[in-house]
């Protein structure tokens, strides 16, 4: 190693940029999902706006919590903790900063698009074409920037959080652009490449993993960091750290499939699913274990540091929903707990507890540090912890119940033989108290957020922003071999950064390419059925506006094949009915009953006065009303684009039909017009949204006969 000592000054800048951005969206973030919860009890929230739906601020929500304050976040202890790991300023810059303005002037396009019902569906991955290739473009910006530091690194060997990094990094890129692949049909419209149960395949490889390598590996990566700094401790266990590594990178990439148990995803993708999952379970055990022994003697201080609280904290969560998680991938856990409110509190364990958590543990620490002060006021942020704790336990603690009346009321019979529940409703208006006491939780999660807002505010205004922080280090010598061989081989491979990244790569790629792959070589994997014809142009415009206004947040199209769902909805869901299905729409919460055999269940003009004011048909439906729908004309200048498109990701319609589409729309919304008529409907337009929308809603299952279901076209 040379002696020359080179002198270097660290970025503060970019890092208090991305702390700021990180408060602001976990405020907007945090007060949008609160919004949503209200609505859920008090559908005169929803406000009668097509912008502040229920169906359009959920994906909102979602992505402000996550891309926006996680994303924030973990950029914000990434910055901070990599220049100090690798003993060098960031790589540029100009990367640094054009990551930070691109990355939340892609959120500012989020916030805008998602209630204009710009959407793709496809949960976590709601943003359109145009905001995707932003994505993909800072991702690179901001791995070029990571990776660029780590080789100029003044310290030869990558401490573990560097490790996580480097995964992060790459696997987020790789998830982000195969589940993107969609084909433009205009500035705001577009439609996946992927059809039925392959789209449904990747779509939650993606959304697992999207919380495997967005949600956890950079928080593990940070959690190695800060918590050894905040303790003056080492970590734990090096060994351990290895083995966490490795097993959880590689085992998480398979899990994906849990996601899809008992649906119509053939059974060895789910059994693959659901054995790694359970897998799992030890690699991350083992990370929560290194983190909390690293606290290991120092528990004086933990009572006295709120930092090391929500750290504590944060990793007890990480623990408790990772076992969770695996709990739920066992099929007969899964059969009570899918769709239900369970998976919701499962997910806000960790979103409110890990995430939210340490992101909090985070802040206070680099707070004082950045404004070289102390933190303002050590007892506020102390009746922040237990303010948000106690938040914690009154969201979660209700959706556990909620999930499990649920679960149990859809599935239970009389003694003689009869469902106990057939009105849906009945299983929703059971559950109203649960979600009024989830809004009591969030709005005290929420204080304790703006509680911290303001101590970080002046903590701010006590100190001075130190810009740049001076620091030497002896340069690296690139040629040079330590003394003594170390007694872990693993040692070698941290001092090869190019190498730790294609050993993640290849790590991470195995499991997506033995679960996918096969779903696209093996045609018997996803067969088709005669009778099952693509959408008419009228039927497709209804389903864009389906999509368009969030009705998959609280309806799924799946029924599986249990006795308390065929007898409630009709035969079970089979994969050829999907194969003309971009996106598919399966979901993954029923707040609603499921819609896969809606098609003449109800007449149309029940659907029309239920889309204008649900409770008109539905006493006690918490439903949102449309109004909009009944004013807005469809838009039919863009059919021939839609049908052009859909062809080109495999939708067999034939050659000219775009010329003949709008005369073939026009044919069937009279007909739609002519039996709300007979249902004693006053002057229907033919020109409007919802005529669409009821034609979609009633060609949904009238594919399938009784008899014919079994019938596949090889």
């Amino acid at each position: 190693m040379s002696t020359n000592i080179e002198t270097f000054k660290y970025d503060n800048r970019i890092v208090r940029a991305f702390a700021i951005a990180t408060v602001l969206w976990g405020v907007v973030g945090m007060s949008v999902g609160l919004l949503a919860a209200l609505q859920l009890f008090m559908p005169a929230m929803n406000l009668d706006l097509a912008f502040t739906t229920f169906g359009r601020i959920r994906p909102l929500h979602t992505n402000a919590v996550i891309f926006a304050f996680v994303g924030n976040g973990m950029f914000m202890g990434i910055y901070y903790s990599l220049q100090r790991l690798c003993k060098a300023r960031m790589f540029s810059d100009k990367l640094s900063w054009l990551n930070f303005w691109g990355w939340n002037a892609i959120i500012v396009g989020a916030a805008l698009t998602l209630p204009l019902g710009i959407t793709t569906s496809k949960e976590y991955a709601e943003l359109e074409w145009p905001i995707d290739i932003a994505i993909a473009l800072i991702w690179v910006v901001f791995t070029i920037n990571l990776l660029g530091t780590i080789i100029k690194r003044r310290e030869r060997h990558m401490y573990v959080a560097i490790w996580f990094y480097i995964a992060t990094a790459v696997t987020v890129a790789i998830l982000h652009i195969f589940n993107s692949l969609e084909v433009p049909v205009s500035m705001t419209k577009s439609y996946s490449v992927y059809a039925g149960v392959q789209d449904a395949l990747v779509q939650w490889w993606y959304a697992h993993n999207a919380v495997a390598f967005f949600l956890t590996t950079p928080y593990l990566g940070l959690m190695y960091y800060f918590l050894p700094k905040a303790a003056n401790r080492p970590v734990f266990s090096y060994r351990l750290s290895i083995i966490h590594f490795w097993a959880l990178i590689f085992l998480y990439i398979w899990a994906g499939p849990h996601h899809l148990l008992f649906t119509a995803l053939p059974d060895w993708a789910q059994t693959l699913g659901m054995v790694f999952s359970v897998m799992l379970v030890a690699p991350s055990w083992g990370g929560m274990l290194n983190g909390l022994l690293t606290l290991r003697g120092a528990w004086d201080k933990v009572r006295q540091d709120p930092m090391l609280k929500f750290m504590v904290v944060a990793v007890t969560a990480y623990g408790m929903s990772t076992l969770e998680g695996p709990l739920l991938s066992i099929k007969s856990v899964n059969s009570l707990s899918h769709y239900t409110d369970w998976t919701i509190a499962h997910v806000h364990t960790g979103a409110l507890g890990w995430n939210g958590f340490l992101t909090f543990s985070m802040l206070y620490w680099l707070f004082p540090k950045l404004y070289n002060t102390k933190l303002w006021s050590t007892k506020l942020a102390n009746y922040h912890f237990w303010i948000g704790l106690l938040g914690i336990a009154l969201y979660v603690v209700p959706m556990y119940w909620a999930g499990w009346t649920q679960g149990l009321m859809w599935k239970e019979f009389t003694e003689e033989g009869f469902m106990a529940y057939p009105n849906f409703l009945e299983t929703v208006t059971q559950l109203i108290p649960m979600y009024q006491l989830r809004a009591v939780g969030g709005t005290i999660y929420l204080v304790g957020m703006f509680l911290m807002a303001f101590n970080l505010y002046k903590t701010a205004k006590s100190g001075q922003l130190e810009p740049d922080t001076e620091a030497k280090a002896p340069a690296l010598d690139k040629g040079a071999h330590e003394d003594e061989p170390h007694p872990y081989k693993h040692r070698w491979l941290e001092s090869k950064p190019i190498t730790m990244t294609i050993l993640a790569v290849i790590a991470i790629s195995v499991g997506g390419l033995v679960e996918i792959v096969p779903m696209y070589l093996i045609k018997s994997n996803v067969p088709t059925i005669s009778s099952v014809k693509p959408y008419t142009p009228l039927e497709l415009l209804g389903r864009d506006i389906y999509i368009r206004e969030g009705c998959v947040g609280c309806h799924s199209q799946m029924i599986r094949p249990f006795r308390s769902e065929t007898e409630r909805y009709g035969e079970y869901s089979k994969a050829g009915e999907f194969v003309y299905d971009h996106p598919f729409l399966w979901g993954s919460k029923r707040t609603g009953p499921d819609l896969h055999r809606e098609g003449g269940k109800y007449p149309d003009g029940w659907h029309y006065l239920h889309m204008q004011d649900p409770e008109t048909t539905s006493p006690g439906s918490i439903m949102p009303k449309y109004p909009w729908l009944y004013t807005q004309e469809m838009e039919v200048d863009t059919l021939a684009a839609r049908i052009g498109a859909l062809r080109k990701v495999g939708v067999p319609y034939p050659e000219g039909a775009e010329d003949t589409a709008q005369q073939e729309l026009e044919s069937q919304a009279l007909q739609v017009v002519e039996n709300l008529k007979k249902d004693m409907v006053e002057n229907p337009a033919t020109d409007k949204e919802i005529i669409a929308l009821i034609a979609y809603l009633q060609r949904l299952g009238r594919d399938i006969k009784t008899g014919a279901e079994s019938e596949v076209a090889q």
